[in-house]
C-alpha cells in the first residue's frame, strides 16, 4: 500500500446514526464495540435518543441519506422498526436493527409478545445501582473507619483481626446489603454506637486460635515481618478472642465460627440469620 493510500484509509470515517426510543446507550455501546475492529477513529457516532414517532424516523432517514450515514437502531416498537427499515431501503440508507431479530426469535420461542416499552433496562438496572451503592458503603465503613456508618448499615460485622470481616463485607455488598465492620482490639474500646444497635443487625465472628495463628503468621510473612511477633502468638490471640466474646455477650448478637468456612458459606449463614430475625 502506498503512503497516499494508507493516509486515505486512516482518514476515512464512517458516520453512524445511533437511533433509539430510549437513551441509546446500549445501541452506542454495540457500535463502539464493533468500531474497535477497525482503524482508530474509523467510526463516528451521532446518538439520536427518544425516537418515538413516525415523523422523527422520517427526518432521521433523510439526514442519514444527506450525510451518507449508516443507521444502527434499537427500537422496541415493531411498527417503528418496520418503518425505519422500509424507509432505509427506499432511500438507499444502510440500516442495522440491533434488537428486532432477537426480539422476534425470543417472542417465537417464548410464545409471548414483547412489551414494547422503551427504557425497561434502566428500571431493571436499579438493582445494579443498589449493588454499587452497597459496595461503596462497604469500602467507606470498612475496619471501623467511621462509626456513624453503623446506624446506616443493614449488617454490622464485629471481630478480631483476620476473621474475614472485609471479604465478607464486600461479598454481602454484592448481594446489595450495606455492611459496616468493627475490629476488636483489647487495647481499644469499640465505638459506643455499636452498643446502641439492635442485636439482630450485628454478627460476631469467632475463629479457633490455631487457625488464627496460621492466618496471622502468613500475613506477617507477606508483609516481610517476623512470624514471632506478638500478633501471631497464642497468648495474645487467646486474650483477643476472650475479649471479643465479652463484647458479643454485651451486644447480644449472633456469633458465627468462621474456622475453615469459605466466605460464601459464612455469608449464607449471616443472611439466614437476618431473614429469620425479620420473620420474628
Amino acid at each position: 500500500m502506498s503512503r497516499s493510500e494508507e493516509e486515505t484509509e486512516l482518514t476515512t470515517k464512517q458516520l453512524v446514526f445511533v437511533v433509539s426510543d430510549s437513551v441509546g446507550e446500549t445501541c452506542e455501546l454495540v457500535v463502539r464495540a464493533a468500531s474497535i475492529q477497525f482503524h482508530e477513529n474509523a467510526i463516528e457516532t451521532l446518538r439520536i435518543p427518544f425516537v418515538e414517532d413516525e415523523q422523527t424516523i422520517i427526518d432521521v432517514v433523510t439526514q442519514a441519506k444527506a450525510q451518507q450515514a449508516i443507521i444502527a437502531f434499537t427500537l422496541v416498537n415493531e411498527e417503528h422498526r418496520a418503518l425505519l427499515m422500509r424507509l432505509g431501503e427506499e432511500h438507499h440508507v444502510k440500516t442495522v436493527d440491533l434488537l428486532g431479530d432477537l426480539l422476534d426469535v425470543l417472542s417465537g420461542q417464548l410464545k409471548e409478545a414483547p412489551r414494547e416499552k422503551p427504557g425497561l433496562i434502566y428500571r431493571l438496572d436499579d438493582d445494579y445501582f443498589r449493588k454499587i451503592e452497597a459496595m461503596e458503603f462497604a469500602v467507606k465503613y470498612d475496619d471501623g473507619r467511621d462509626p456513624r456508618g453503623l446506624k446506616k448499615a443493614d449488617i454490622v460485622l464485629v471481630g478480631v483481626s483476620r476473621t474475614s470481616k472485609t471479604p465478607l463485607s464486600q461479598y454481602l455488598a454484592l448481594k446489595r446489603y450495606k455492611v459496616a465492620n468493627v475490629p476488636l482490639v483489647p487495647e481499644s474500646r469499640p465505638p459506643e454506637e455499636l452498643f446502641d444497635l439492635p442485636a439482630e443487625r450485628c454478627v460476631g465472628l469467632i475463629i479457633s486460635p490455631e487457625k488464627l495463628i496460621s492466618i496471622r503468621m502468613e500475613r506477617l510473612k507477606s508483609l516481610g515481618l517476623k512470624p514471632e511477633a506478638d500478633y501471631a502468638q497464642l497468648e495474645r490471640i487467646n486474650r483477643e478472642l476472650e475479649y471479643a466474646r465479652g463484647i458479643y455477650e454485651r451486644i447480644g448478637c449472633d456469633v458465627i465460627d468462621v474456622t475453615n468456612k469459605a466466605v460464601e458459606e459464612t455469608a449464607g449463614i449471616i443472611l439466614r440469620h437476618l431473614e429469620q430475625s425479620r420473620d420474628d
